[in-house]
């Protein structure tokens, strides 16, 4: 029988229930044990696809085109696993799927309420993970225990664990153990108040992972373990790390996957983690740093472009450099400081993003790296800009543009993908994985070392073929093509150190120890540059 095992958290959001999740997949994978991750998040939007960046961070997007929260990135990063939609249910595509359900009279006029119709249809999506072939199933509730939004998805494990028993469902609530240091102490209240919400609703927690500032002494742990009602060795401390790929070796040497292994009675070969432990070690021994200039138009809340920089972080640390990222907001670049800016740059990486503002800086970024033959990552609308910017500077085309930005435009350098509808913006992006074609000895293919890449998209216009001679005939490469449809997924400048830009997301498949090759060849010009 497949296992469950629910993270819940208490006193403030945002303590890291995911990569406490995310850490403890790590460590039952590395035993052996089948992990599979799932989120649920509260919120009534069916998806994050039409939330702005600033509202949520950064899209996620898996395999099979679900547009996800951000701890999915972090789950595939830690576990190394391609999740799928699967993954990802929202307070919204549960009820929406309830209401549907209600229209076309599959409840026989029966009154349609919270309990049992949507605890029944989140138990559901929970059930239908457990049948994806995992020993383990881990599921994020997202938001903090007492929420109101919260509640129907504690009610429906609480029921899971009715129906299926200890030895099958386990809980794991993260709350915060605050330091005062005005007194120089822990205070456990917080702890003891989350944990008799979580009671209030009908579930106690089995393991308590407690998130502070510093390690605490056992005299702490016993007293949360004395109120909490639990064994004094389910008390896990997890302290603020310097890097959160360090907190699977915390929860290691606290024998978290132990634990879970004795009470969920799941049999585990001798736990391995040395390419855990490898990359930590490229971690702490990487000394020089090099520097990139990401040219973006969310700068001010960095989780917009998490897989990003999780991406240039792990290509750094493979070729044995930390990576300093300088923050460039592009709607702050025009034709008077651009050059000022950008003098000291090393290796621009222009992101994705939608919507107008800030193109004019994107473009002059691209335009600046392409003059000044500095290494230049395009990502998704960091391609469409950089052809942008070739057209009117290289080309001479008259105001080239996207019609996205510009739907009177004389050259539309980048349009509208054939036959999508842009009248509902939900779900209607180019999403997914999709396959890549790569020009023989092209410098896509040198980096891929294959003739095909996969990635995955997220986006709603491309390239316009019908100037692509004009491109070719000035000397830029279409080294990526999806053959089915003619559709550009990669340009690059072959007279360029290194120029080169994708029309999907290569962050999405960075991981510890195997870095996109894209991120990879872009860190390695920089530093030979």
């Amino acid at each position: 029988m497949t296992k469950y095992i629910f993270v819940t958290g208490g006193v403030v959001s945002g303590l890291g229930k995911g990569i406490t999740g995310s850490s403890l997949g790590v460590l039952l994978k590395s035993s052996g044990v089948k992990v599979f991750m799932q989120k649920f998040d509260p919120y009534l939007n069916v998806d994050p696809g039409t939330m702005s960046p600033y509202q949520h961070g950064e899209v996620y997007v898996t395999e099979d085109g679900a547009e996800t929260d951000l701890d999915l990135g972090h789950y595939e990063r830690f576990i190394d696993e391609n999740l799928s939609r699967n993954s990802s249910v929202t307070s919204g595509r549960i009820y929406l799927s309830v209401l549907e359900a209600e229209r076309r009279g599959d409840w026989d006029g029966k009154t349609v309420q919270v309990i049992p119709h949507i605890t029944d249809e989140i138990k559901k999506k929970i059930y239908l993970a457990g049948k994806t072939g995992a020993d383990v199933v881990i599921t994020e509730i997202g938001g903090t225990v007492g929420d109101i939004e919260s509640q129907p998805f504690i009610e429906a494990i609480r029921q899971v664990r009715m129906e299926l028993g200890k030895e099958n469902v386990m809980f794991i609530h993260v709350p915060l153990l605050p330091y005062l240091r005005v007194s120089g102490e822990h205070k456990t209240k917080p702890v003891q108040h989350s944990v008799k919400e979580m009671l209030k609703l009908g579930i106690q927690p089995d393991v308590i992972v407690a998130r502070t500032e510093t390690t605490i002494g056992d005299e702490v742990k016993e007293k949360i373990s004395l109120f909490c009602n639990i064994p004094f060795e389910n008390v896990i401390v997890a302290p603020d790390e310097s890097s959160i790929y360090k907190v699977p070796i915390t929860l290691f040497e606290q024998n978290l996957h132990k634990i879970v292994a004795k009470q969920l009675e799941i049999k585990m070969k001798a736990t391995k983690i040395d390419h855990w432990n490898n990359f930590l070690t490229k971690l702490k021994n990487a000394k020089e740093e090099v520097e990139v200039f990401v040219v973006g138009k969310y700068v001010e809340l960095k989780d917009a472009y998490l897989s990003v920089i999780e991406s240039l972080h792990i290509a750094g640390l493979e070729n044995g450099y930390k990576v300093k990222i300088s923050w460039i907001q592009s709607a702050d670049l025009n034709e008077n400081n651009y050059k000022e800016i950008l003098k000291n740059a090393k290796g621009i990486l222009v992101p994705g993003g939608f919507g107008k503002r800030g193109i004019v800086g994107k473009i002059l970024a691209a335009q600046f790296a392409r003059e000044n033959d500095i290494p230049y990552l395009g990502i998704c609308l960091g391609m469409q800009v950089a052809t942008v910017e070739f057209a009117k500077n290289v080309l001479n085309l008259e105001s080239p543009n996207s019609t996205e930005f510009d739907a009177n435009t004389p050259n539309p350098i980048i349009d509208i993908i054939k036959g999508k509808d842009i009248q509902n913006l939900g779900g209607t992006l180019r999403l997914g994985l999709y396959k890549t074609k790569l020009k023989p000895k092209s410098l896509a293919q040198k980096l891929y070392k294959n003739d095909f890449a996969f990635e995955r998209h997220r986006h709603r216009y491309e390239f316009n073929n019908d100037y692509r001679k004009q491109f070719e005939a000035a000397g830029m490469v279409f080294s990526g093509e999806f053959v089915d449809q003619n559709l550009v997924e990669i340009i690059e400048i072959p007279s360029k150190k290194f120029f080169i830009a994708a029309q999907y997301h290569p962050e999405f498949t960075s991981r510890p120890n195997k870095p996109n090759p894209l991120f990879n060849g872009f860190i390695q010009a920089i530093i030979s540059n």
